[in-house]
């Protein structure tokens, strides 16, 4: 092993807004703030940082010409439930779904899936 994992990091316009969607979404603590880059989560737990990118076109799920770039799978307990309150907090739902997943846009459109066993 070379190293490990420290964040996951997601270029969007406003990065307090979107820590603030993830945070809610995974019960994951804002830990960092410097305004153009922000981390939830911390020691013992996964991090995912956002980074400002004012300019950032947000992918287009499923078009390949505005491909997801990244996404995040987040396992739930019940999907229908965990829909719900992931709508209340500003997602939407995107076409494509499996057998235990759905696909989701965060606010500032990078998919996200609902997973569940």
């Amino acid at each position: 092993m070379i190293g490990q994992l420290r964040a996951v990091a997601i270029d969007c316009p406003q990065p307090r807004a979107l820590a603030e969607f993830y945070s809610r979404l995974l019960g994951l603590e804002i830990t960092y703030d410097e305004g153009d880059w922000v981390t939830i989560g911390g020691p013992g737990q996964p991090r995912v940082s956002f980074q400002q990118a004012p300019d950032l076109l947000p992918p287009q799920w499923p078009d390949p010409q505005r491909p997801q770039q990244m996404h995040i799978d987040v396992t739930v307990d019940d999907i229908e439930a965990a829909e719900e309150q992931a709508l209340a907090l500003g997602a939407r739902r995107l076409p494509g779904e499996g057998e235990n997943w759905r696909v989701y846009a965060d606010p500032v459109g990078h998919p996200f899936c609902l997973v569940w066993d």
